[in-house]
């Protein structure tokens, strides 16, 4: 027989082990940390002004709104739907920035045969602008993505693609019109149904005028152009999407990730009044919007970001008065440029990894995840494989998607949704005082709030606070270097201008004319540029009649884009320029006083901290006499030098070492591993020019002792 006593012993619930009480781990935390305050060492300050704490209790979702709720139910905190991933996948929707149909499409059908299931069509600016590209600059045509001028380059772009069972994302800001007349013209001629198709042609003015600063045409003239398109889809083509609201430009200038939220999210509210003033109704706006954010490192932030928009967005609608189904917010994600770098570049494999990761658990509808060398080049064939396998990977192989909502429930994800979510919708109310996002862009309230953000990070990043593996801290100096493939611009334009010519060359002048006359004159204006389109009509043609009657654009002061690391970035590149002209690297010579023991922990992170800036070490073994260290500095001709040893040795050693060199070299730059405060005084009297330790500011440091050792002219 069983003994019962046995048996529970062998099974112990969590109830035969009373609780530590918080108040004495505090006790033994406040031990250990020996007098120094809990609140600075171990709570994090986050850029979104959320402090977070080092562990998480039941005690802090107490109370929590919305805690109870379910995944496909409002306010859809958990998802959107009843079963998550578990019953469908995220779309894998990767671009491909090739500037030529040719090469999009070649691109485009190998992926789309090995991972990808959706298309997500960037287009280079001119498209972009509304012209041709015979008509723009040569170097601006291809660059950063497709250049597309008429139907037979889309026909060329899309070959071999079945549009009613692949969606089509396409990011055509202002450009919206005259891309979804050469899509449906497309589809029609292919004889597929445009009611099958899926997607979004996405216009977002806000959003371009956040970026470059200017619009080509009046704003109430772009919504009347939104109206109609989302008038137009419903009808026509109803499960395509007409709007996208993009986070990147405000991201990318370094907001941080609630200033991203909210500034999207009062961006769609914009878009949704400018919609209702237009006779649409929220039911009928709402799921026509669809929501594209960047997704940062930062992985509990992104993961609580992603719940808190569609829960906050959720709100909104309902405040609009919009039904369940338009409160679902459709959400693509992708991996942040903001913090990618040129320098070390198979990091960025990590770093979207993690990106993507947070991306999946947040929960989002399709995300692009950024091949590794991006910054450097077109993507070759292996890094867009190594992109797409991260979808696999995530999918197949983490077991993530058996999950509905896996981060649901952890009292530290929950209680961050929560503060996500609260600080998200102060930043929002913000923005609605100011009289909505368009208004807010046009005193510049949300450029300076993000150039404060912005100003924050890159603070923090000269101190090496915030780390760039690879390039604020641990360099590989003997990295082989990516080399971005030479484009040629003139063939480029050369190549598209011939297709041009010989389409228009095909198209019958007087219908086109016609319907272009059609379009100029208002009215319905999407079929009017579809009729355009059919009849051989160009974009920029097609662009410039629906244009004929508008007002100038607004101009503001645009969000600079900029990317973490390219401060560090610059101090590699002058050092690589010195040993182009030198024919060696900058050397800075380490004067070792000591034994291994005395001096190797401060000679190591001093060879790290200057690695950062492109200069070598000369690493000897340790002096025993501070004339000894000096022979040895000044027999090298390094213009700098660095002495390491430890603070109690340091009154010893530095007055005669330094005042030996400076002597014999006046010009020779001497620094002090270390920051011994009861002693900098005295040492910069004794001659010593600046001190490398952990709080100094590396990126300023560096960019002084080049200028001072001629690397940087």
């Amino acid at each position: 027989m069983s003994n019962p006593q046995l048996a529970d012993a062998a099974n112990p619930t969590f109830g035969e082990f009373p609780p530590t009480p918080y108040e004495e781990w505090r006790k033994v935390v406040d031990k250990f940390l020996k007098g120094a305050p809990f609140e600075k060492r171990l709570v994090t300050k986050t850029y979104e002004e959320i402090d977070l704490q080092p562990m998480y209790r039941r005690e802090d979702i107490e109370n929590l709104p919305h805690l109870d709720s379910l995944p496909g139910f409002a306010p859809y905190l958990r998802g959107t739907a009843p079963l998550g991933y578990v019953a469908k996948y995220w779309d894998v929707a990767q671009e491909l920035p090739y500037a030529t149909p040719a090469t999009f499409n070649e691109a485009l059908r190998a992926d789309l045969a090995r991972g990808q299931n959706a298309i997500n069509l960037v287009l280079d600016r001119p498209t972009l602008a509304g012209i041709d590209a015979d008509q723009a600059e040569a170097e601006d045509v291809g660059k950063g993505g497709l250049s597309v001028s008429s139907v037979a380059d889309l026909a060329q772009a899309l070959a071999g693609v079945d549009f009613e069972a692949t969606p089509i994302y396409i990011q055509a800001s202002t450009s919206a019109l005259t891309f979804t007349a050469l899509l449906a013209a497309l589809v029609e001629q292919q004889g597929q149904s445009l009611a099958k198709l899926r997607g979004c042609i996405g216009m977002d003015p806000l959003g371009q005028l956040a970026r470059d600063g200017k619009l080509p045409r009046d704003l109430d003239g772009i919504y009347d152009v939104m109206a109609q398109l989302a008038t137009w889809a419903k009808t026509h083509a109803p499960h395509l999407q007409t709007i996208t609201v993009q986070g990147h430009p405000y991201h990318n200038g370094g907001a941080s990730a609630t200033q991203e939220l909210a500034f999207a999210l009062a961006t769609a509210v914009d878009y949704l009044r400018a919609m209702q003033a237009r006779g649409l109704s929220i039911d009928d706006t709402a799921p026509r919007i669809r929501f594209s954010l960047s997704v940062g490192t930062h992985f509990f932030m992104e993961i609580a970001r992603l719940r808190a928009a569609r829960l906050v967005w959720a709100k909104i609608v309902q405040a609009f008065g919009g039904n369940a189904e338009a409160q679902k917010m459709s959400l693509h994600t992708r991996t942040s440029a903001w913090n990618q770098t040129v320098y070390d570049p198979h990091v960025n494999l990590l770093r979207a990894t993690t990106e993507a990761f947070s991306s999946a658990v947040g929960g989002c509808d399709s995300m692009h995840i950024s091949p590794f060398d991006e910054l450097l080049r077109v993507p070759d064939e292996f890094s867009r494989r190594i992109a797409r396998n991260m979808h696999v990977v995530l999918r197949e192989e983490s077991h993530i998607t058996r999950t509905v909502d896996p981060a649901g429930g952890s009292w530290f994800v929950e209680n961050l949704t929560d503060s996500v979510g609260r600080k998200t919708w102060a930043l929002f109310q913000e923005v609605e005082k100011q009289g909505g996002m368009a208004k807010a862009l046009a005193t510049d309230w949300p450029q300076s709030q993000i150039a404060d953000t912005a100003a924050k990070r890159a603070a923090n990043i000269a101190k090496r606070k915030d780390i760039f593996v690879g390039t604020n801290m641990y360099p590989n100096l003997k990295e082989t270097r990516i080399e971005p493939a030479p484009v040629d611009a003139w063939a480029i334009q050369t190549e598209r201008t011939a297709a041009l010519k010989s389409y228009r060359a095909s198209a019958d002048t007087g219908p086109k004319q016609a319907a272009l006359e059609q379009l100029t004159q208002g009215g319905t204006v999407v079929e009017a540029a579809i009729q355009a389109a059919r009849a051989g009509a160009t974009l920029g043609e097609i662009a410039q009649a629906a244009r004929a009657t508008a007002k100038a654009g607004p101009m503001i002061n645009p969000i600079h884009a900029q990317r973490g690391a390219q401060a560090f970035e610059a101090l590699r590149q002058a050092a690589e320029t010195y040993i182009a002209r030198i024919g060696q690297r900058p050397q800075v010579f380490l004067a070792n006083m000591g034994p291994l023991i005395q001096h190797k922990a401060r000679a190591d992170f001093v060879t790290n901290f200057l690695g950062v800036g492109g200069f070598e070490t000369i690493y000897p073994a340790g002096f025993n006499t501070p004339d000894e260290a000096a022979d040895a500095v000044l027999a090298s001709n390094a213009k700098a030098v660095v002495i390491c040893s430890t603070d109690p040795t340091y009154p010893e050693i530095v007055p005669p070492l330094v005042q030996k060199l400076k002597k014999a070299s006046p010009d020779l730059i001497v620094l002090l591993a270390g920051y011994p405060a009861d002693h900098v005084e005295a040492f910069k009297a004794a001659g010593v020019d600046d001190f490398i330790h952990l709080a100094a500011n590396c990126q300023a440091l560096l960019s002084t002792l080049q200028k001072n050792m001629g690397v940087a002219q």
